[in-house]
């Protein structure tokens, strides 16, 4: 879905058909979790992210290519305010997926019926058919892990197993009889790269945001979105980039003002070399993950 208005109506309309594979079959089961999903499938998902497990991986400090070569290329969507001009070049990851082999939403009455609890992870481990030590095991527990992690100040936040929670959530924030639009990413080339140099091909365009949802994908047998709001000031932004390969991406960037609240271990600190609150922080978003404007 590229940049652009989208009313309420015909989103939810396209969306659901995430949800079908034209039978009443889960579309958990005929799409269950693949063993090709990194544990770090977002690294955008938590403000309060600490420094445990796998964010050790983060061993850079800022765009120095001898600390470039030693971190997680997942990493590398992180960027300055003063950097969006054009002419400036930035290292990009963009996940690529295949959304007809993506996990795809469930209707509400079927998400609703099963549990998602980190307590619940033994019974939905063999809902599943996944083993305790498997990839898919990891990756749930890490998912339902950080849903249950409580929010940090100003932050309000839901993990949405359905469309329709999303939505609601959505509204939630905006207010019931708010407009709004929604925002993702495009990319206009079909290319197998991931990590590579992209250029600011044209002066990035600032969107009006009075306020913002970003929902980001969650490593889940069936389409988990971590959304979250801050009270605190962001800017959004349309970037056109054009990569060393020729590709083109139309991407949606978002950069906080206040970091302060957030925990001085999270990843785009260690990227970027910064201390919370010292200087704005901005990053691209992929294809997959939706940014919700309040018009």
């Amino acid at each position: 879905m590229g940049i652009g208005y989208v009313s309420r109506s015909i989103f939810l309309c396209l969306l659901l058909v995430m949800c079908y594979n034209g039978n009443n079959k889960m579309n958990a089961t005929r799409h269950p979790l693949n063993e090709d999903i990194p544990m770090d499938t977002n690294v955008l998902r938590l403000h309060s992210m600490d420094a445990n497990e796998k964010y050790h991986m983060a061993h850079g400090h800022a765009y120095p290519s001898s600390h470039m070569d030693h971190m997680d290329p997942q990493l590398m969507v992180f960027f300055f305010i003063e950097d969006l001009k054009v002419g400036k070049e930035i290292p990009v990851y963009f996940p690529k997926r295949d959304p007809s082999t993506s996990p795809h939403f469930l209707p509400r009455e079927e998400s609703d019926s099963i549990p998602f609890s980190l307590e619940s992870l033994p019974n939905l481990l063999q809902i599943f058919s996944f083993s305790q030590a498997s990839p898919q095991a990891k990756a749930m527990e890490d998912t339902l892990r950080q849903c249950e992690m409580k929010p940090i100040k100003g932050e309000s936040k839901l993990c949405a197993t359905s469309l329709e929670s999303m939505l609601d959530f959505v509204n939630e924030i905006f207010g019931f009889n708010s407009q709004f639009q929604v925002l993702s990413t495009t990319h206009f080339t079909e290319s197998t790269t991931l990590l590579q140099n992209y250029t600011i091909l044209k002066k990035p365009e600032e969107i009006s945001a009075p306020k913002m949802v970003a929902c980001h994908t969650m490593p889940y047998p069936y389409a988990i979105f971590y959304c979250h709001y801050q009270e605190s000031e962001s800017k959004v932004f349309k970037v056109l980039l054009g990569g060393d390969n020729g590709d083109r991406v139309e991407a949606v960037a978002v950069c906080h003002l206040d970091t302060s609240e957030w925990s001085p271990d999270h990843v785009s600190f260690r990227v970027l070399g910064i201390e919370p609150g010292s200087k704005p922080v901005c990053h691209f978003f992929p294809a997959d993950n939706l940014v919700w404007i309040a018009s």
